[in-house]
């Protein structure tokens, strides 16, 4: 009775996976539990080749047999492959030596340990199934938009679990800045890739990629789905400003109306879903110096000049549009320059001078000013010294990397030179 029982709750351990684990199909968890049997029994034996494991999952039972070959009777050197003629006989008089015997087998006479090992076994092979599958699902959606609920929040990550109790997690790093999450609240993010190391796949998500963004559009945007609307390009730096530029191939659409939406309905969604990020949207045009000038909105830009070997735009503005197109922190500029994939350096428009008139090279004024300095205004572009004069003093002290007071330094050398003239 004690050996029935031990079988019994052998299957009560495969159903008890299968009512868990609906993502494994029932053909593969039979195969497991055939394979973990087999396994077992080579163990024991040393070979399982002479045993068929059958495997009814309707009924929820097995069956063992055990195929041994009928010998003659004192004859018998291995009763695993072995039977005697007299023992066939018992169970079919017909039996002649030479004929295979087919009997079945009660697993749990192999005794507790063969049974504490097929647990283990199953419980193994079973768990290596799960990973496999939790990671041919996800490798699939890598850039896919996809809601899981808050199941732990930790200090570098939150952790947190689909509709099939997979775990997923979402680094500090890929949340948004001002992101606040409770425990049990649901989260949308992009699949931003996906590690297997060691066969334990992990399963990280992005809610700073710019992937998450053109997914949101995708959802509110019904001609983005449809095919309508393409988003050409996003430029992003999360939970502060993006820009996305788009494109309709059908004249009657305004891409950037379809976007927006009627009082910036659309809109609205997307930005409360990414805590309040300000997002610019502009018609895309493969015309480089209007996509620049498009990019730089809301500043009106006067010219542009383009350096396309060096992927560098000098933008002239009046004096009043320079804080707008550089923007709050320096924002507007980082992702005019993002979004066109070139670097961007504006520069005041002197009215009714043209620039390249009366200027003076840098290199000039080596004798007042340290070479390595010189060569720091160079490497952002600026040549001659009405072109430092004009670019905005917070650009140089950024992109040179100089001290304030060495800029101011050299932008009075600079003006003053033009002072005595």
């Amino acid at each position: 009775m004690a050996k029935k029982q031990e079988t019994e709750s052998l299957m009560d351990i495969f159903k008890t996976f299968r009512q868990d684990k609906d993502n494994l199909d029932t053909a593969t968890l039979v195969n497991v539990l055939e394979e973990s049997f087999r396994s077992v029994i080579a163990k024991i034996f040393g070979s399982d080749e002479n045993y068929d494991v059958i495997v009814n999952p309707d009924k929820g039972d097995l069956e063992i047999r055990r195929n041994r070959e009928v010998v003659p009777d004192g004859e018998v050197t291995d009763t695993n492959t072995q039977v005697a003629l007299s023992e066939a006989q018992k169970v079919d008089d017909s039996y002649e030596v030479g004929e295979e015997f087919t009997d079945q087998v009660d697993f749990s006479k192999f005794g507790r340990r063969a049974i504490l090992t097929l647990r283990q076994t199953l419980a193994a092979k079973i768990l290596e199934l799960q990973k496999d599958s939790l990671y041919a699902k996800y490798i699939d959606r890598v850039g896919q938009l996809v809601s899981a609920e808050v199941y732990q929040i930790w200090k570098k990550e939150i952790l947190l679990v689909d509709d099939e109790n997979n775990d997923l997690l979402l680094p500090k790093q890929e949340q948004i800045p001002t992101d606040f999450y409770r425990k049990g609240e649901t989260v949308r993010a992009v699949v931003e890739r996906v590690e297997n190391q060691n066969n334990n796949p992990k399963i990280i998500l992005s809610r700073t990629s710019p992937t998450f963004l053109q997914r949101l559009f995708e959802l509110e945007v019904p001609e983005i789905n449809d095919g309508l609307i393409t988003i050409k390009r996003i430029a992003r730096i999360p939970g502060e400003r993006a820009k996305i530029a788009v494109e309709s191939y059908d004249d009657r659409i305004d891409p950037v109306g379809a976007c927006v939406g009627v009082k910036g309905s659309r809109i609205h969604g997307i930005v409360r879903e990414l805590r309040n990020e300000n997002i610019d949207v502009i018609n895309f045009t493969n015309n480089t110096q209007l996509f620049i000038q498009r990019a730089l909105s809301p500043a009106q830009v006067s010219s542009i000049r383009l350096n396309e070997e060096e992927k560098r735009a000098d933008v002239y503005l009046r004096p009043e549009e320079v804080s707008l197109a550089i923007g709050k922190g320096g924002l507007n500029i980082k992702l005019a320059s993002m979004l066109t994939g070139y670097t961007i350096d504006v520069y005041r428009e002197l009215q009714g001078t043209n620039p390249e008139e009366e200027d003076i090279m840098l290199d000039e004024f080596r004798d007042e000013i340290d070479d390595w300095i010189i060569d720091a205004f160079q490497d952002m572009g600026i040549e001659t010294a009405k072109a430092a004069l004009n670019a905005p003093r917070d650009m140089i002290i950024e992109k040179t990397d100089l001290e304030e007071e060495t800029v101011d330094e050299v932008l009075n050398i600079l003006r003053r030179e033009f002072e005595e003239e």
